[in-house]
């Protein structure tokens, strides 16, 4: 008979209940919006609150459930971005490198060499001058056992390091097999660090993801400009620690030897440093940064480096006491101190004519890690909200207006069941905003589409149901045994049906990116809940009007 247990019951109202209480949120978006960000920024604040962010939690229950759909940056606005990698500066950085160590060994056979020097080259190559042409070869074995095996599926066997022999010269440059690889760890760890700053910059569901061999899309909704998250993600926040061999005041810039580096002061306009190329410690040791004052009480930045890190700098300190050493910022010297003391913590502070806001900037760029390579941003656009506000308005129309004509068609078509349905397709929105707030989705222009198309499709299987019912009251069955038929023989052809669709959304999810993702979600959400709507709750809102009415006949 047409019957179905208490305990079906009460799981079909209790999955309809989370999905409204869910989705309610979303009908209070600014409120809520409002009342997550005072909660992080006083969770960020150790648990001190401004009035205002006091006033912005308390706009929301704390009981109540405050995840929200997230907006895409077609519908909030926000800035878009295309940012190149330039793989050349890691190349420079990596001869950079090789050249104290090949230095050392070479020294070590000084005698049958008779002198080497470093000559001018290329960034990407390292150029060695042998003045006994009789020791070229010996000094080319001795570079290329500096080299060290690629350890890559592509390059398994292969060395790091080409080196070649041109007349008195041995040039070392990096082998295509660590070009290539080398160009994949770049791209990774460039992607890693560009999400860690805009994370930190406490941004909504960014979309960070590679195009092409050396290119990154940033799309970060909510910001107020591309030039704001340029300002983010744009500079490389590099520290290093470099000797100083000496300071001159001039309008140009001395000319700068093989191994040395000529920058700039920032605090001191027209003042030129010389630096060794080689720094001491660098980035890339540094494990933490946090905005402070100095002991006068001005902005500065403390930092922290890693064992490593730390034994570096203290071994240099302890042994160059009296001496100036440069504190480097993306190629400019922000202070140049004295060494006093040895210091063996391997921590430190940074000062400098910073302000609150900007010792805060750079304690986020620093803390995030300093970019392998420089950024060339290609194509940047600014979208506003007020077309994101267009765009919702829009897709709210379309949403409106499909299910208004599904709704018509269906109660035209089978009256007091198709009034049915129609609640049931009522109850699936619903359910689609209480998952995607659940799982945190974001919902795109694309996504509001994969919405519409779901609101046409929700009633494919009420459809399949209600034909199946007239079949078997043509065969003067009772209408509860017609009833109960009708869902039992309509079943496979809605899980036939809405499967085939659901493998397309996950393809579409798998092979795509950013707006395709958006509407394979908002799709693959929607055929799962208009399933369980059409075929179960349609289903029970049906049996209990059955067990109240208790129709002799009925009409389809």
């Amino acid at each position: 008979m047409l019957q179905i247990p208490l305990w079906k019951r009460v799981l079909i109202w209790g999955v309809c209940a989370l999905g409204l209480i869910f989705a309610f949120p979303n009908l209070f978006y600014s409120r809520v919006e409002g009342h997550n960000d005072a909660v992080a920024a006083i969770a960020a604040a150790g648990g001190v609150a401004t009035p205002e962010q006091e006033a912005a939690r308390a706009a929301w229950p704390d009981w109540m459930p405050a995840t929200l759909v997230n907006l895409g940056l077609d519908l909030r606005g926000g800035a878009h971005l295309l940012a190149e990698v330039q793989l050349s500066d890691v190349y420079a950085a990596r001869m950079e490198a090789l050249w104290p160590e090949a230095r050392a060994a070479l020294n070590a056979e000084r005698a049958t060499f008779g002198g080497i020097v470093r000559q001018p080259s290329p960034p990407d190559e390292l150029r060695i001058r042998i003045n006994d042409p009789a020791g070229v070869a010996r000094a080319a074995e001795i570079v290329s056992g500096l080299s060290r095996p690629i350890m890559t599926l592509t390059g398994m066997g292969s060395s790091d390091i080409a080196v070649r022999i041109e007349g008195q010269d041995v040039v070392a440059t990096l082998s295509e097999e660590e070009r290539r690889a080398t160009d994949e760890r770049t791209m990774q760890q460039s992607l890693e660090i560009i999400r860690r700053r805009v994370d930190e910059a406490g941004t909504r569901e960014p979309t960070i993801q590679r195009q092409g061999e050396d290119r990154i899309l940033i799309q970060v909704p909510g910001v107020g400009s591309a030039a704001e998250l340029k300002e983010i993600i744009g500079q490389t926040a590099r520290l290093t620690f470099h000797p100083v061999i000496s300071r001159s005041a001039s309008e140009t810039a001395p000319a700068a030897a093989a191994g040395t580096l000529v920058l700039p002061s920032i605090d001191e306009p027209g003042v030129w440093y010389v630096l060794e190329s080689t720094p001491v410690v660098g980035g890339e040791d540094l494990v933490d940064a946090q905005p402070s004052f100095d002991q006068n009480g001005r902005p500065a930045v403390n930092f922290r480096f890693n064992p490593s890190g730390a034994r570096k700098f203290g071994d240099y300190t302890a042994a160059n006491i009296g001496s100036p050493f440069a504190i480097v910022l993306d190629g400019e010297v922000i202070s140049a101190p004295v060494i006093q003391d040895h210091i063996p913590g391997g921590s430190g502070i940074i000062t400098g004519n910073f302000t609150v806001e900007s010792s805060t900037q750079l304690a986020i760029l620093l803390r995030a890690g300093a970019l392998p390579a420089k950024l060339t941003f290609l194509e940047e656009r600014t979208i506003g909200p007020e077309l994101g506000a267009d765009s919702i308005e829009a897709g709210r129309i379309a949403a409106v207006v499909a299910m208004v004509a599904v709704v018509v068609f269906m109660i035209a078509s089978y009256g007091l069941f198709g009034v049915f349905a129609s609640l049931a397709l009522a109850m699936n929105v619903v359910l689609i905003f209480g998952a995607l707030s659940a799982i945190g989705a974001t919902l795109t222009l694309p996504g509001i589409a994969g919405i519409v198309l779901t609101i046409g499709m929700a009633v494919d299987a009420n459809v399949l149901v209600f034909e199946r019912i007239r079949e078997e009251l043509r065969t003067a069955r009772g209408p509860a045994r017609a009833i109960e038929l009708g869902y039992e023989r309509a079943l496979s052809a809605i899980v036939d049906a809405n499967i085939t669709t659901f493998i397309t959304a996950a393809i579409l999810y798998a092979v795509g990116s950013g707006p395709v993702r958006g509407f394979a979600i908002t799709l693959g959400i929607g055929i799962i809940t208009s399933v369980f709507t059409a075929y179960f709750v349609t289903r029970l809102i049906m049996v209990i009007w059955f067990e109240r009415r208790r129709p002799r006949t009925i009409t389809v």
